[in-house]
């Protein structure tokens, strides 16, 4: 497959260097294309593309059979329109809701796919993406679902703030009020609060979570029916956030801060932090439990995720970061088992029950460590 992957950082070039090394043709475009280049690496190549310029987008990504969108959900719409121009599919990581905070902006293309047989597959990596499978495996194990709690652990080890993934899309979740789904109704509720602990699998162990921004809520109660739905998420970057919050120094009308969201760390920089041990260690996870019925009684289906830490994706090799490296590999699972004969825009619990199979089969076979917990 020949695809076109827009934003070169750390995710994106992740998944490029994934997606070169299993055969795809791949390219990147990114408004820095220069600085691009340190995380794509010398095979792959990068050249410049803006994507607030839906004509600048179409140059570059012209030839290509899928568009790989993962520049900030701001620009979905653009991004959006030069896919169904070229004609192609379409993939990305997260969704912009300032147009309707309760619905996956990009649901309201789903007939100009369908119309052009193509698919969009949105919210595509970890989380969203990862959790939204897990969310639906469990699903299908129950007869009603009630309930779903998805938990996410985010951990940096480090003197300073530093920005392992995207600055801006974490600024963005920071800042927004998150959405929860309750009593069957969408609801808008306090940032980091609701605060609890949850178990995850070890080594992780008990951690305190408190209410997230998060795409899940967007899309899961729209295609599974449920009557409660909330995200929460805990670790030490979530209690830095929740510290600045509390300190009156995270509000949507300052600009975003260097000191607090500086530019994403670079592949090379990455050795160096940890030498210097001002950056020591990194963790990512993910959690979901759904309560409801099975027969006649009540059920609980807990899975879980722990992905590699970023000591043990440096003994690999591999000089990004495991929120990063999490993403794209969940993109990357996405693509290699792209369902050819659907058409229009879904999100991952949409996708046909085997596909959705195949794509945790191989995550696991990838090396992530997968968790089932069943309680009556």
């Amino acid at each position: 497959m020949k695809v076109f992957v827009l934003g070169a950082g750390a995710t994106g070039g992740a998944l490029a260097q994934l997606l070169r090394r299993r055969g795809h043709e791949v390219w990147c475009g990114d408004r820095d294309a220069q600085r691009g280049r340190a995380f794509v690496g010398p095979d792959v190549p990068c050249g410049a593309a803006c994507a607030r310029n839906r004509r600048s987008l179409i140059r570059a990504a012209r030839g290509c059979d899928l568009l790989v969108n993962t520049v900030p959900a701001a620009f979905n719409a653009v991004t959006i329109h030069a896919a169904l121009e070229l004609g192609v599919s379409y993939l990305d990581l997260a969704s912009h809701l300032e147009p309707d905070p309760f619905r996956a902006e990009q649901l309201r293309f789903h007939e100009q796919f369908e119309r052009r047989g193509k698919l969009a597959l949105i919210n595509a990596g970890a989380a969203p993406g990862l959790t939204n499978l897990l969310v639906a495996r469990a699903a299908d194990a129950l007869d009603q679902v009630v309930q779903v709690q998805i938990r996410l652990f985010e951990e940096t080890e480090s003197s300073q703030p530093i920005s392992t993934w995207s600055p801006d899309v974490a600024y963005d979740a920071a800042i927004s009020r998150p959405r929860v789904y309750r009593q069957g109704s969408f609801r808008l509720v306090r940032r980091f609060g609701e605060a609890e602990w949850f178990r995850f699998p070890p080594p992780i162990g008990n951690v305190r979570v408190v209410l997230v921004a998060q795409d899940e809520v967007a899309t899961l109660p729209h295609f599974i029916p449920m009557r409660d739905l909330d995200v929460k998420a805990g670790g030490s970057d979530i209690e830095r956030l929740r510290r600045w919050y509390r300190q009156g120094t995270l509000r949507p009308s300052d600009r975003r801060s260097e000191q607090r969201f500086p530019a994403t760390i670079l592949p090379a920089e990455v050795a160096g932090r940890m030498r210097q041990r001002t950056l020591r260690d990194a963790g990512f996870a993910v959690a979901v439990s759904v309560t409801g019925r099975r027969g006649t009684g009540r059920c609980e289906q807990r899975c879980a995720c722990v992905f590699a830490s970023l000591r043990q994706l440096r003994r690999r090799g591999l000089l990004t970061t495991p929120i990063a490296y999490a993403a794209a590999e969940c993109a990357a699972a996405f693509i290699k088992h792209w369902p050819g004969e659907v058409a229009g825009v879904l999100p991952p619990e949409a996708l046909p029950g085997i596909v959705r199979q195949h794509i945790i089969s191989d995550l696991r076979r990838s090396g992530f460590r997968f968790s089932r917990e069943v309680s009556t």
